[in-house]
């Protein structure tokens, strides 16, 4: 129970990575705040789960590329709990496409949800951390996509990438405050998103990695814990979880 009376608010919670960190944290002993879109049952369930480990569990509608939601969003957290310890953005979605055939649209939701959405939550919750003087933990979630880039996906590529070189920025800008901000950045992990690959695609991707084998959530979830709960001296990094994807 090493994070025992702390408060996390987990954007994306309602399933895949998001749902298995909102899960692994609230093991570790904390209280969350599920946050989700639009799988509304998905993330009952998920804060259903929560609550059977003994801890409290708050659902919260919100877009993340909407200010408005993530100002809704700190605004019901700190109602509900009066502070945040652990922010974890996890929110994101793809529209793959080759940049030739790339609508601006496809190329500006990605933008909006992966990286603003992650600038919106964080700037939302800024004050609370800030003023409680206690310190912190956010952690975003990237991508090794960020690191490598990948045909098709230039628009998330470009998100993770940035939320990368955000995450660097703001560890400084926080610092002093106690508050540390790291990344987590992903190889290829087992959810909805990576289970729309043919299964060709599936055997190139097994290929390329040294482990071989793709993630589970909860493997992500573990790295997620770990910087939460134990990584009160590390800031501003990068940790790849990827099986030796990315060496």
């Amino acid at each position: 129970m090493r994070l025992s009376g702390k408060v996390a608010v987990v954007t994306g919670a309602s399933r895949g990575i998001g749902r298995a960190i909102a899960l692994r944290l609230a093991a570790e002993g904390a209280d969350l705040v599920v946050n989700y879109s639009r799988s509304g049952e998905a993330a009952a369930k998920t804060a259903a789960e929560i609550e059977a480990l003994g801890v409290k569990a708050l659902v919260l509608q919100g877009d993340v590329s909407s200010r408005e939601d993530c100002r809704e969003l700190a605004e019901n957290t700190i109602a509900k709990f009066r502070k945040i310890d652990i922010l974890v953005n996890n929110a994101g979605i793809t529209r793959d496409n080759i940049v030739a055939r790339m609508k601006p649209e496809e190329w500006q939701q990605v933008i909006d949800t992966n990286l603003t959405g992650c600038f919106n939550c964080t700037q939302a919750f800024m004050r609370p951390f800030l003023r409680q003087k206690t310190g912190g933990a956010i952690i975003n979630i990237a991508s090794v996509v960020g690191l490598t880039g990948a045909a098709g996906q230039a628009n998330y590529a470009a998100a993770k990438a940035g939320i990368i070189g955000f995450t660097k920025a703001l560890a400084r800008e926080l610092a002093g405050r106690q508050v540390t901000v790291n990344a987590i950045a992903p190889g290829f992990v087992d959810t909805e998103m990576t289970g729309a690959l043919t299964e060709k695609q599936r055997e190139a991707i097994l290929g390329l990695i040294p482990l071989g084998r793709v993630a589970g959530p909860e493997e992500i979830a573990a790295a997620a814990a770990f910087l939460a709960a134990e990584g009160r001296y590390i800031t501003g990094q990068v940790l790849s979880v990827n099986g030796g994807l990315f060496i």
